[in-house]
C-alpha cells in the first residue's frame, strides 16, 4: 500500500480571479481585489491550523504593472492598507500576533511607493519573531526576475563557475532560506504558472481550482491538501 504524502510545509497561493468575480457581480473591480485580499487571511489561518509552515501568494505580479494606473493605485494602496491593519505593531486588531505570522516581502521593493516600502519595512521588522507560519507576499514579483537577481548577487559575489551549484543559486533566490514548494494552488480556471517562482516549482505538486479567488474555502483547500496527499511524489526518481 503506498504511504500518503504528509500534510505539505510549503504552499504557493496563485489567488486568481479577483477581477471576474467583481465583474460578475456588478461591482467595480477593485471590490474584487478587497475581498481577495480578506481571503488571503482566511487562508493564512487554515494552513497554520493544517500544518503549514509557510505560504508563499502572489500579491502583484512584475506585469501587473502594465494595468490601468487606477487600479494599480488602489491596489497599492490596497497593500499597504492591509499590511498596517493585520500585520503591523500599530494595529489594535492585528492578526499577526494571534495568527503567529512572520510577514515577508519578496520582489523588487524599490518600484514600490516610499509610504508602502515604509509599513513593509515595519511590518517585517514586526512580525520577525513570529514562528507560526511564514508568510511571503510576492509584491512586483516574477520567477524571471528572481532568477536574474540572484544570478546578478552571484557574479557580484565573484563566484567561479565551476563553484556554482544548483544549491547554491537556489541560496540566493528569493526564497532562498524556505524549502522548495510542496503545493502549488491556482484559483479561477487558469492552468499555468504565470511567473510565479519558476525555479523552486521544478517538482512542485499542481492544484488547479476553477472558483475565483474570493469564493475559495476552507472546503476548497481541504480538497487540495486530499488531493496532495494522495499523490506520489517521485522527484525524477
Amino acid at each position: 500500500m503506498r504511504q500518503q504524502n504528509s500534510a505539505p510545509k510549503h504552499v504557493v497561493i496563485l489567488p486568481d480571479g479577483n477581477r471576474r468575480w467583481a465583474r460578475e457581480r456588478g461591482l467595480d473591480t477593485v471590490e474584487g481585489h478587497k475581498a481577495g485580499y480578506k481571503k488571503l487571511i482566511d487562508l493564512c489561518r487554515w494552513a497554520r491550523d493544517r500544518g503549514v509552515k509557510a505560504v508563499t501568494a502572489f500579491g502583484f505580479s512584475t506585469e501587473n504593472w502594465n494595468r490601468p494606473k487606477r487600479e494599480i493605485q488602489y491596489l497599492m494602496n490596497l497593500l499597504e492598507t492591509g499590511l498596517r491593519e493585520n500585520f503591523s505593531e500599530e494595529s489594535k486588531k492585528a492578526k499577526a500576533k494571534e495568527l503567529g505570522i512572520r510577514v515577508r516581502i519578496i520582489g523588487q521593493k524599490g518600484r514600490l511607493p516610499q509610504s508602502l516600502q515604509k509599513i513593509i519595512g515595519e511590518v517585517e521588522e514586526y512580525t520577525k519573531v513570529n514562528t507560526k507560519l511564514y508568510l511571503n507576499l510576492a509584491i512586483s514579483y516574477g520567477g524571471r526576475w528572481d532568477i536574474v537577481q540572484a544570478a546578478k548577487k552571484i557574479i557580484g559575489e565573484g563566484i567561479r563557475p565551476e563553484e556554482l551549484t544548483e544549491e547554491l543559486f537556489n541560496e540566493h533566490l528569493t526564497t532562498g532560506d524556505l524549502p522548495d514548494p510542496d503545493l502549488f494552488i491556482r484559483t479561477g480556471g487558469e492552468q499555468r504558472l504565470s511567473n510565479l517562482v519558476i525555479w523552486q516549482a521544478a517538482y512542485t505538486e499542481l492544484y488547479f481550482c476553477p472558483k475565483y479567488w474570493p469564493d475559495f474555502s476552507e472546503e476548497d483547500f481541504d480538497n487540495a491538501l486530499a488531493e496532495y496527499a494522495r499523490r506520489q511524489r517521485r522527484f525524477g526518481r
